[in-house]
């Protein structure tokens, strides 16, 4: 049983829920958000509602869980819920929401860092934190509160149009230090980089019917890595789960988009990460309307020059089928090197075996 604390949280404190409250959880679970990534959340959400997850919270101490508000320091104003949660096997949950008024300020993380604290200092052994794979904010708040991500449960979660999502795991070992958890590949800066021709930004779900149309043509479908079609499914997974992946560090994959008129023009990607040789691999693909104009070569050049400067990547290499001239003319423009061929490396139709040709650009090389 946890004791009924009341737990300071930097600009917050957390205290026992209130009827007082209800107002404002109220308010807060009308948010899209909230209902979007907590899908037990009755919609609409009435004082009814707020009532009785006041009444369940009382019972949940009872059930060697603990339940807090979210307050500010200061005016004792309901920000947000969190608690912990008795699970299977010993293991401690946290949970949490953040009124949409208090967000941007870092409330949540601030309050997951404390009560997962205090709750290691009561006994927990693991405190978990699970996040929807697409709830990019949420994982962002585990690492910043020191969690560590340990992988992908997939359709763990069912949502409201009865569909499964997949979340992602974190968690904290009484011997973990708590600190900040920094992604070895960070957000772009201001979300995008641009060179006033082409501009990158994260893949997203609504990228997918673009990024399908285009993986399916045959003169790119010819080069992929299997040269098989894409289905949907596969679209819609790969632009789904960008962010989580480049949160993990795995990969980033990236829309190249026509600067000037916003227009999906291709893809590029980090992938192939391998930390401990400061290597990563990156490829690329644009659309017929918008080759002839220097997109790829700048979109490479964007990315390299971008992972250069903020990654401890020091190495990016590149592979293109020996014949695929237009790609090492790419690679050329970019600054790359042609370093080796690789007999029979990639898996080819038919059950063949296809050559890659392999590039490379260094941290230490100058641009060209």
């Amino acid at each position: 049983m946890f004791p009924h604390d009341l737990i300071p949280a930097g600009p917050v404190v957390l205290r026992s829920l209130a009827p007082s409250d209800a107002e404002a959880i109220v308010r807060a679970c009308a948010d899209p958000e909230i209902v979007r990534f907590i899908p037990p959340i009755p919609v609409p959400y009435t004082r009814d509602d707020a009532l009785r997850y006041l009444e369940q919270s009382r019972q949940e101490w009872q059930a060697g869980g603990a339940p807090f508000a979210i307050a500010d320091a200061g005016t004792d104003e309901w920000l947000g819920n969190i608690g912990l949660m008795a699970r299977p096997r010993g293991t401690t949950e946290i949970g949490y929401l953040v009124a949409p008024w208090a967000r941007g300020r870092g409330v949540a993380t601030a309050a997951t860092a404390a009560l997962t604290r205090w709750g290691l200092e009561h006994g927990a052994k693991r405190v978990e934190l699970l996040a929807n794979v697409e709830n990019l904010a949420s994982q962002r708040v585990a690492l910043a509160a020191g969690f560590h991500r340990e992988g992908v449960r997939r359709g763990a979660e069912e949502q409201r149009d009865g569909t499964r999502h997949d979340l992602v795991a974190f968690a904290r070992l009484p011997g973990d230090s708590g600190e900040r958890v920094t992604p070895l590949l960070p957000e772009f800066p201001g979300g995008s980089l641009t060179d006033g021709v082409v501009r990158l930004r994260r893949l997203t779900l609504a990228d997918t019917a673009d990024y399908l149309a285009m993986r399916n043509l045959p003169d790119i479908m010819r080069y992929s890595v299997p040269p098989e079609p894409c289905t949907f499914e596969e679209a819609e997974e790969r632009c789904r789960t960008a962010g989580a992946n480049w949160l993990a560090g795995t990969g980033a994959e990236i829309a190249i988009l026509d600067a000037a008129t916003g227009a999906f023009a291709g893809d590029i990607q980090l992938s192939g990460v391998i930390p401990p040789l400061g290597q990563a691999m990156t490829g690329y693909s644009v659309l017929p309307g918008f080759r002839g104009r220097g997109f790829a070569a700048r979109a490479v050049d964007l990315l390299v020059g971008w992972a250069f400067e903020h990654t401890p990547l020091a190495r990016i290499i590149a592979g293109t089928s020996p014949g695929n001239i237009a790609s090492q003319r790419v690679l050329e423009r970019a600054g790359f090197t042609r370093e080796a061929l690789l007999r029979g490396l990639l898996p080819g139709p038919g059950g063949t075996r296809l050559d890659d040709l392999q590039w490379c650009r260094l941290r230490s090389e100058a641009r060209r």
